[in-house]
């Protein structure tokens, strides 16, 4: 039988395992941003088909949260004790054959992830869960505008890396200040508009409002605060004349919150 290939958008669901990785390298990409490879037998048989995927990242505070991990269920929200916090986070980069696994943080002074990535050293230990499913967006699209701020930019940078050379991307990233640009790879042909909030309030929805749609078939992905993402969506849906189907816009914090949620 010939195999028929999936041309929409479409979700693929994973079997949620429980993960208990060695923290083997950690690397600054920026002053801001941490890189933490974690890695070992645990990894085996990981999938993350998505370039937006979500893992759990679980945090203990005590000993009796860390008790709590043994028994576990992930999302069951079972377990023996108390819960430990647990954080979304994008895998950056994950290889099977060396079990390895990238995951980068914003070092931003607070909450559970942020202040666990600040004292990672190779040898200590964190448990992941996931991700739960995928979101597979097939190579389907002349262009693709992504926009968000630093905790979108490992999906960014998994997207851009994936797209072929004849596609086209402009990327829209807001960032604290010059320091914290990263540079970002791929085949296909793609303009970054870095915005700086240094430079003042709201200005990556300006920047948004501005901007020359790509031409041809288009995919739209924001993601950042949740009522900027909100607000990016309404733009480009009411400004722009973007299709609502071909638009995903995510909140990945809330203003009221930490970066990591």
């Amino acid at each position: 039988m010939t195999e028929v290939v999936t041309q929409s958008i479409h979700r693929v669901m994973h079997e949620i395992k429980r993960r208990r990785l060695e923290v083997l390298r950690v690397v600054d990409q920026t002053p801001r941003m941490r890189r933490i490879t974690l890695g070992g037998p645990e990894l085996a048989g990981f999938v993350s088909l998505g370039t937006d995927d979500h893992i759990k990242l679980l945090f203990p505070q005590n000993a009796a949260e860390q008790a709590a991990l043994e028994t576990l269920v992930l999302g069951a929200g079972k377990g023996d004790g108390p819960m430990p916090a647990m954080r979304d986070y994008t895998p950056r980069r994950y290889d099977l054959d060396t079990l390895e696994l990238d995951i980068d943080f914003v070092l931003h002074g607070d909450g559970p992830a942020s202040t666990w990535a600040e004292q990672a050293k190779p040898g200590q230990f964190l448990h992941i869960g996931g991700p739960r499913g995928s979101m597979i967006v097939p190579d389907m699209f002349d262009s693709y505008l992504l926009i968000g701020d630093e905790t979108a930019l490992p999906a960014i940078a998994r997207r851009l890396e994936g797209l072929p050379a004849n596609r086209r991307a402009l990327v829209i990233v807001e960032v604290e200040n010059g320091k914290e640009q990263q540079v970002l790879q791929s085949a296909a042909e793609v303009n970054v508009i870095w915005v700086l909030r240094e430079g003042g309030k709201d200005h990556l929805l300006s920047t948004v409002r501005q901007i020359k749609v790509p031409t041809g078939s288009l995919y739209a992905w924001v993601a950042t605060e949740t009522k900027v993402s909100r607000q990016i969506r309404r733009v480009l849906l009411d400004e722009h004349g973007l299709d609502e189907q071909f638009v995903k816009a995510v909140g990945y914090w809330r203003l009221d919150n930490t970066l990591d949620d």
